[in-house]
């Protein structure tokens, strides 16, 4: 596309958008809406409450519910064991082998020539 072609459609999409956003503004169920937020939050911060201590006000259950899937997926034990990874620093010659990427040196690789780099390094053993 050139370049005065993606200007027009790009100044008919803000035209766009904009008739959108005024026809917005003028929705009463909008204004509603904000009202409401807004008195929502000036409550909130009048008694220090956060949005998660209404939820867990509201809807109590809510918490719980979480409890149960990760209670679950914990005893099923399915949890896939790790491949051992081989790392070779070409600058340095090197050489790392771990499961996880919780290592010192790799750590230490990663922030000197950073993470995509280090990665590139790597052959999987098994």
């Amino acid at each position: 596309m050139s370049l005065i072609n993606e200007y027009r459609a790009t100044e008919e999409a803000i035209k766009e958008l904009q008739e959108r956003l005024k026809n917005l503004s003028q929705d009463d169920k909008l204004k509603k809406e904000l009202e409401f937020e807004g008195k929502l939050r000036t409550l909130m911060g009048e008694y220090q409450k956060s949005l998660r201590d209404i939820i867990a006000l509201l809807d109590p259950d809510a918490r719980s519910a979480k409890a149960p899937r990760a209670a679950k997926a914990a005893a099923g034990g399915s949890k896939r064991a790790r491949k051992v990874k081989q790392y070779k620093n070409p600058n340095t010659g090197e050489v790392i082998e771990t499961k996880g990427g919780n290592h010192k040196t790799l750590k230490e690789w990663k922030a000197k020539w950073g993470a995509d780099a280090v990665e590139g390094w790597a052959t999987i053993l098994g």
